[in-house]
């Protein structure tokens, strides 16, 4: 059973981010914590607000990047990255919710309209098990 995240999880844009973040989890409903941090669900996946930014971008289907690098005749250039995420992490984990919404497992991952997929690196915390 993979751990359960929580905030302060390590995340990473695959193959695009230059850097990896920090998830943020808010607090709505009646607060979850695990191992004395607030525990994260699929929902936790408003960019900025959740998942902050990867450094720079290199994805050419980012507006910003394309621009700059046609601006620059051709040469790559990292612009940076404002992650958007079109739907919310998946798979959630099959048996355990919060606040009526499944719990965020760390094997989930989402995407970023310009390409990128979002993985969870470290799940902030070892102990707490889920499926």
């Amino acid at each position: 059973m993979p751990p359960q995240v929580c905030m302060g999880a390590s995340l990473q844009c695959i193959p695009f981010g230059s850097a990896p973040s920090s998830l943020i989890v808010i607090p709505t409903g009646t607060p979850v914590t695990t191992n004395g941090m607030l525990a994260a669900t699929i929902m936790d996946f408003a960019p900025i607000v959740n998942i902050p930014p990867f450094g720079t971008c290199i994805s050419l289907a980012n507006p910003m990047v394309a621009a700059a690098t046609a601006a620059a005749l051709g040469v790559l250039t990292p612009m940076p990255c404002i992650p958007v995420i079109v739907a919310p992490w998946a798979p959630g984990a099959m048996k355990v919710y919060i606040n009526q919404m499944p719990a965020l497992p760390s094997t989930a991952i989402c995407n970023c309209a310009w390409g990128g997929v979002i993985k969870i690196n470290f799940p902030g915390q070892v102990k707490v098990s889920i499926d």
